[in-house]
């Protein structure tokens, strides 16, 4: 699809709303006076994660990770959905576009949100300071060196950083370079004590791919030292520029955030890797989106800056604090802190003695948990069917993998051992694109074959099936997952993982992978599955139907609940279902960890909607939806979101839960999660964020899981 002003759009990186008004041509359900604005909520997210690094009762360590995932967070966000609203700008007044029908006007509101935040930020990053000098732990600047530290800092200049470094006169440059999106760079202006000549303006970008942002500087007994790697240049500037004949010198950092949205096209004659490639290379010249400036820079200079790169007072211009690229801050030396206890995540009692994984579940479904459970469990499983002589086939689904990965060394092993893999790669798994495009060249020079999902439809699904065959007898297990295929995300990310030989759910992902394997991807594949509910199908009308039978219990009197988890909840037509489900006295609870259209209190309303966000050491990914059906509940994990992306415009699967003990353990694990007090926030209308406060006792949720879980026991 192209633009009025001649950009390209891909369906795949349209939001919700012009997928909604130009794609389905669903006319909504809601209006946009009775939804959240969507890019609000997820402003309101990210104050929570704000909240966690300005708690005093959270380690400093993690306070100041916090702050990295904060700053983190709203750079993608800046890249990805302030860089959409710019594009959405471009259709012009006269389009209607469901919940974001006037971007300008959200644009505005997410400048004034942003730089409320960024206050906050800045006070918490203070009080974090002085509580790091009270543990003897301090940032130091290059005006506040020792002499033993000066010279270190030179050493270090000189051996590591000064090859690393090429400033660039950026006055004496015709074409103004293009600014890396995820650098910081020092903006330097140079002088004449005695203002013999004319000040010179230079730029050099701060080398922390290649070195480490925090130096640990030789300190005095019982403290830490640490320079950023931007002050040790700043101390350096002298080297850096002596040829120039200046003497004085103040430098300040400023960050440019770019549009990082890939356009792809449905061109045939060009294969799908080149245009994630040439994609790749484009974004790094994508528009400007922010821009992040130290306050105190010198004001010609800002001018200046903001001049050559074509930026005005309408775009997103940040004033901020000295330090920039926060998101470094997630890998803050952790060797200077006290050990800091954690709950270490065991092995589930079910395969603690078992002499394999295949053999347990082939006696029963088993859940794991995590990041309380290991995930070597997954990581046996498949390195157990890469040896065991009987396994015929693999078949997987893989969205983001980690850098290392074992669940790829289990699979080329497997190939390695005479099996057929298959591997279904989204090459569009947003910002880990070339990693994946690396990914497949590795497994297709092991003879894996590689399968790149669907044009137009991203594969979320979390999907692996094993067959083996004993004699003439055919075996079959495998999981369905509501996260990532990563051992390295798995400990920190909250998630569920149906191990299963059942034969209706096995029967249903080979299914889907035969739908994936397809030339055609005939989508009448898929009208084959009647266990799982999936997208593009009919996972909303799965829903949908269950919403249904809990509203008309409602009507007869009769009890009526319905609980569901998510990351995000911004599809309108179940937003709306959930309204009518509360009008007529339907409980309904929300856990939401990110964004949350929907409101939940309404004087109309029989019964006000329970929405709660639980933001704390881990991060909740995991999607659960439990309908009390009559006493009889039904209960699914998913791999997706409420959002229209994943119900009609992505591969994904939902399994239900049939075995009553594991139904009963996600019913257990969802009520904690419910009566949580401590760092469970209220979704409210005005989404405040104000702390869940009911209850004598106190109830921090991840620690009550893990207890529930580490002290349950198993037949």
């Amino acid at each position: 699809m192209r633009l009025p002003n001649g950009e390209n759009l891909d369906i795949m990186t349209m939001p919700e709303a012009i997928l909604t008004k130009k794609i389905t041509k669903k006319k909504p359900i809601v209006e946009k006076k009775k939804m959240i604005a969507r890019d609000i909520s997820w402003l309101s997210f990210n104050a929570r994660v704000l909240q966690e690094a300005a708690d005093e009762s959270v380690p400093l360590h993690e306070r100041i990770r916090f702050l990295g995932i904060f700053s983190n967070n709203l750079d993608e966000f800046f890249r990805v959905r302030v860089a959409t609203l710019k594009r959405m700008m471009s259709f012009g007044k006269s389009s209607k576009m469901h919940l974001e029908e006037n971007p300008d006007k959200i644009l505005e509101e997410i400048q004034v949100n942003v730089i409320d935040q960024q206050r906050e930020f800045d006070r918490v990053w203070k009080d974090i300071a002085n509580e790091m000098e009270a543990q003897h732990i301090f940032l130091r600047t290059e005006k506040h060196l020792s002499r033993e530290q000066q010279k270190f800092v030179q050493n270090f200049f000189n051996e590591q950083v000064r090859t690393n470094i090429i400033p660039l006169m950026i006055e004496s440059i015709q074409q103004f370079p293009i600014l890396r999106d995820k650098s910081i760079y020092l903006a330097v202006v140079l002088a004449r004590q005695d203002n013999s000549v004319r000040q010179k303006f230079a730029l050099i970008e701060i080398p922390t791919t290649v070195l480490p942002r925090f130096i640990i500087l030789p300190s005095k007994e019982g403290e830490h030292d640490i320079i950023l790697l931007e002050d040790l240049v700043r101390f350096c500037l002298p080297n850096v520029f002596s040829y120039f004949g200046y003497d004085k010198f103040s430098a300040h950092i400023i960050k440019v955030t770019r549009d990082a949205e890939l356009d792809i096209d449905n061109d045939i004659s060009d294969s799908l890797i080149h245009q994630i490639e040439k994609g790749l290379k484009d974004r790094r010249k994508g528009k400007p989106v922010r821009f992040v400036y130290d306050k105190d820079i010198d004001p010609l200079l800002l001018e200046y800056l903001m001049r050559r790169q074509g930026l005005s007072g309408k775009d997103n211009l940040i004033p901020g604090a000295r330090i920039h690229n926060f998101k470094d801050f997630m890998d803050f030396p952790e060797s200077i802190f006290p050990p800091h206890t954690q709950r270490k995540t065991f092995i589930h009692p079910l395969f603690m003695n078992a002499p394999s994984v295949m053999h347990v579940i082939q006696q029963q479904d088993v859940m794991l948990h995590f990041p309380y459970h290991s995930f070597d469990t997954i990581i046996d499983l498949l390195r157990e069917a890469a040896i065991d002589p009987n396994v015929s086939s693999i078949k997987i689904t893989a969205y983001r993998l980690a850098r290392n990965s074992k669940i790829i060394n289990a699979l080329i092993n497997a190939v390695r051992n005479g099996k057929q893999v298959t591997v279904v790669l989204e090459l569009r798994a947003r910002f880990d694109e070339a990693a994946n495009i690396d990914w497949k060249s590795r497994l297709e020079e092991e003879g894996v074959k590689v399968l790149l999902g669907i044009p137009n439809m991203k594969v979320h699904a979390k999907l692996c099936v094993i067959k083996k065959r004993i004699g003439t007898k055919t075996l079959q297990c495998g999981f369905v997952s509501t996260g990532n295929l990563n051992e390295k995300t798995a400990r920190v990310y909250g998630d569920h993982c149906l191990l299963t030989t059942n034969r209706a759910i096995i029967a249903d992902m080979n299914r889907l992978f035969a739908y994936l394997e397809s030339p055609r991807h005939d989508v009448k594949i898929l009208e084959g599955c009647k266990t799982l509910p999936v997208s593009p199908l009919n996972m909303r009308d799965t829903f949908l139907r269950l919403i249904d039978r809990e509203i008309k219990n409602a009507k007869h009197k009769k009890k009526a609940g319905i609980t569901v988890k998510m990351n995000s909840l911004s599809d309108a037509i179940l937003i709306a279902k959930l309204y009518e489900a509360a009008k007529v006295g339907v409980d309904v609870k929300m856990v939401i960890r990110g964004i949350c259209c929907a409101y939940t209190e309404n004087k109309k309303w029989k019964k006000n909607i329970t929405g709660v966000s639980i933001v704390d050491e881990y991060l909740e990914h995991a999607r659960v939806f439990i309908f009390h059906h009559g006493g009889q509940e039904k209960v699914y994990i998913a791999s997706c979101d409420w959002m229209v992306r994943n119900l009609d415009h992505r591969v994904e699967a939902a399994v239900p839960i049939t075995d009553p003990a594991i139904r009963k353990e996600l019913i257990d694990i969802m009520q904690i999660q419910l009566s949580g007090n401590v760092k469970a926030r209220i979704l409210d209308n005005a989404q405040k964020n104000e702390y869940k406060k009911e209850g004598d006792k106190k109830i921090r949720t991840q620690l009550e899981i893990y207890k529930y879980l580490h002290e349950k026991q198993y037949q």
